[in-house]
């Protein structure tokens, strides 16, 4: 079986209900783990966006949603609004979770959100705050599986930024 992640409040490719953006209530939608290896010492979930504008960002660039690490094995559910494992720094400098929020001065309107998660044979030695690229660098050689959902969203108010 394929380790699967799924989420009650969206499809994979759907659009993410504004509650989970910064136009709600900027929370992580609900998520749910299927067929994860028995081995699974600890997970990993790194949320990012590789639409961002590229007049503000340098080519492959991601802006990072949510970086959170040693997740507990047992976990089947991440709920809405849960803090989970260790909070990793996301793209606004801060630890935890914040939602989409794609600049609506600039194209393209509608972004793609990948929630990765990997399932890992080890925990890892890092601390509170570490960035997605540190989490990556200590994840090799330790992952057993990997699954992805992927949300869209675009905003429907024009907000300064």
């Amino acid at each position: 079986m394929l380790m699967t992640l799924v989420s009650s409040a969206f499809s994979h490719g759907g659009c993410i209900p504004s509650r989970y953006t910064c136009d709600g209530e900027n929370i992580s939608p609900p998520l749910s783990i299927f067929g994860a290896p028995d081995e699974t010492v600890s997970f990993a979930l790194i949320t990012y966006d590789p639409d961002i504008p590229k007049e503000l960002y340098p080519p492959g660039s991601t802006f990072d949603h949510w970086t959170v690490f040693n997740i507990s094995p047992d976990i089947a559910e991440i709920h809405e609004g849960e803090n989970i494992g260790t909070q990793g720094k996301n793209g606004v400098g801060k630890n935890g979770y914040t939602g989409p929020c794609p600049p609506p001065q600039y194209a393209p309107k509608e972004h793609r959100y990948f929630f990765t998660l990997y399932a890992l044979n080890a925990t890892l030695s890092l601390k509170e705050g570490a960035t997605k690229d540190e989490v990556f660098s200590e994840m090799q050689g330790h992952i057993l599986a990997k699954a992805e959902l992927m949300g869209r969203y675009a905003r429907e108010k024009s907000v300064s930024l």
